[in-house]
C-alpha cells in the first residue's frame, strides 16, 4: 500500500516562507503525477498544486500561481511544496496524493499543519 507522509509545516508571519516535504513509500513513485492540496478548518479539502512525472510540468490554482512551486526528486521519492510570501489564507493542513489534479487514493496521510498569522 502507497504510504504519504507529510512534514515541514510550521507557524509563519505574513510574507514567509516554508517548505513542505511528502515522502512515499510504496509504488514506483516516478511514475505517477502527484499533488498537494489542503484543507482549511470548516471547508472542503481543495487541489493546491500538481506535477507530472519527468518534464516536471505543473499546474496550480490561481490563488498560489507565483507564490508557490511544487517539485519533486524522483531518486528520494519526495514530493516538494515551495511555499513563499504566505498570505492568512494559506492556513490550512496540507495533504499529499498521488494523480493529477485528482486524488488517486481516497486515503491520506497525517497531513502537516501551515498556520499563517502575525
Amino acid at each position: 500500500q502507497v504510504q504519504f507522509v507529510e512534514s515541514g509545516g510550521g507557524l509563519v508571519q505574513p510574507g514567509g516562507s516554508l517548505r513542505l516535504s511528502c515522502a512515499v513509500s510504496g509504488g514506483t513513485f516516478s511514475n505517477y503525477a502527484m499533488s498537494w492540496y489542503r484543507q482549511a478548518p470548516e471547508k472542503e479539502r481543495e487541489l493546491v498544486a500538481s506535477i507530472i512525472t519527468t518534464t516536471g510540468n505543473a499546474y496550480y490554482r490561481d490563488s498560489v500561481k507565483g507564490r508557490f512551486t511544487i517539485s519533486r526528486d524522483n531518486a528520494e521519492n519526495t514530493l516538494f511544496l515551495q511555499m513563499n510570501s504566505l498570505k492568512p489564507e494559506d492556513t490550512a493542513v496540507y495533504y499529499c496524493n498521488r494523480g493529477w489534479r485528482f486524488p488517486h487514493y481516497t486515503y491520506w496521510g497525517q497531513g502537516t499543519q501551515v498556520t499563517v498569522s502575525s
